[in-house]
């Protein structure tokens, strides 16, 4: 018996990330534009990374609390009255390393090996594998595409559940495809939830990420005390974060115990001075990201339309996320296409063989980069398609 073969059957099951693949493959080329990763252009901000070698300075580097420092947990607390209108207090919020760790945090409590949960799809292919990687099964739900906009149908939701069901995952504003679902859409899906009960995990990490202003909406807004809803978030995104691997858990306080051991038994808790370069994040940060959703709207704008002028692409600008999700003439494997696209153009997109169901004809491209960077991608994108 060779030493793989004899590895772990989940874990030799784990799929290649159809992201990581193409990245791999083009990585370091010059004069690459790389929109395939759902990161910005720019470095962590001064203020932030300023308060983390502050705190290691000072010697912050013992073991520390496993649900998250105070200070950072309070600022979450904060963050979400200002943005949410809603006050949580701290024993709601639990720090991870990482939103994908949240989401793992997540699987394993809500989860045994054989329960299923239901998803979205096309989407981020991490939730899948986590489920499937635990023992749990993954049941994908196709949105519905047409005329270039995505919507959710709730009776596909509620077909896929079964006796083994015991919960659906819901990313709004979505990656990949820029879905956003309406007040109505998250109060129709925790209606459902309700009455098969049901476990809702809500990431809303994109939830800033609203083009029509303000932020998207949130299960936050419907719920009502004692539903069964587990937020997972990063700090990826909205504070150009992405290396610093530091998220979070927003749960009904009375789970505290449980995730806590949980996140004692993976990584025993977040390094101390990265909390505290957080907690700046969410304390300074506003205006950081209010500029990042700004350049991000005007990047969208500019690939978008850029595209759709060629009459080769199906797609409507997104209502939210960072992501244009193309259908592209001529393009019937997406895998194939990013490859040749990168070589040919040198942008980096994401193939939609990546996403799941219902991605297969797709390329994600991210747009949170300077718009002067994505009007070249664009150039490049339509010199391409039209030569199709």
């Amino acid at each position: 018996m060779s030493i793989v073969s004899s590895l772990s059957p989940r874990a030799l099951a784990a799929p290649e990330s159809g992201i990581v693949e193409v990245v791999n493959y083009a990585r370091g080329r010059e004069g690459l534009l790389p929109l395939w990763v759902g990161e910005g252009d720019l470095p962590t901000p001064d203020f932030i990374s300023q308060a983390a070698m502050d705190a290691l300075a000072a010697g912050e580097t013992f073991y520390t609390w496993q649900r998250g420092i105070p200070e950072l947990r309070q600022a979450l607390s904060d963050y979400y009255t200002r943005h949410f209108g809603i006050r949580l207090a701290v024993e709601h919020f639990y720090v991870t390393g990482s939103g994908m760790q949240a989401i793992q945090i997540a699987v394993q409590a809500l989860t045994s090996p054989g329960d299923e949960l239901v998803y979205l799809s096309p989407s981020w292919p991490n939730i899948a594998a986590a489920l499937e990687i635990s023992g749990a099964r993954s049941l994908s739900v196709e949105l519905q595409f047409e005329g270039g906009k995505w919507a959710v149908d709730l009776n596909r939701i509620e077909t896929a559940i079964t006796p083994k069901t015991k919960g659906i995952f819901i990313n709004t504003p979505s990656n990949p495809t820029g879905w956003t679902a309406t007040k109505q859409d998250l109060g129709d899906i925790l209606a459902l939830a309700r009455r098969h009960d049901l476990w809702i995990m809500a990431d809303e990490i994109y939830a800033r990420y609203y083009f029509a202003g303000g932020r998207a909406p949130s299960f936050l807004d419907v719920m009502e005390e004692g539903d069964k809803v587990i937020f997972v978030n990063s700090f990826s995104k909205n504070w150009s974060m992405t290396g610093w691997r530091v998220g979070w858990i927003a749960a009904p306080p009375a789970m505290g115990q449980v995730l806590e051991n949980l996140i004692q038994y993976s990584t025993s808790g977040v390094a101390q001075f990265m909390q505290k370069g957080a907690v700046a994040a969410l304390d300074q940060g506003d205006d950081f990201v209010a500029a990042n959703i700004a350049k991000a709207a005007r990047s969208r704008d500019i690939l978008c339309d850029a595209l759709v002028a060629t009459n080769r692409v199906e797609t409507l600008k997104p209502d939210g996320a960072i992501y244009a999700f193309l259908k592209i003439d001529g393009v019937a494997d997406s895998r194939s296409a990013a490859l040749d696209i990168v070589d040919k153009t040198g942008v980096g997109l994401a193939p939609g063989t990546a996403f799941g169901r219902g991605g297969e004809l797709f390329l994600r491209a991210c747009f949170l980069r300077d718009p002067a960077q994505v009007a070249t991608a664009a150039e490049r994108l339509c010199d391409y398609i039209l030569k199709l």
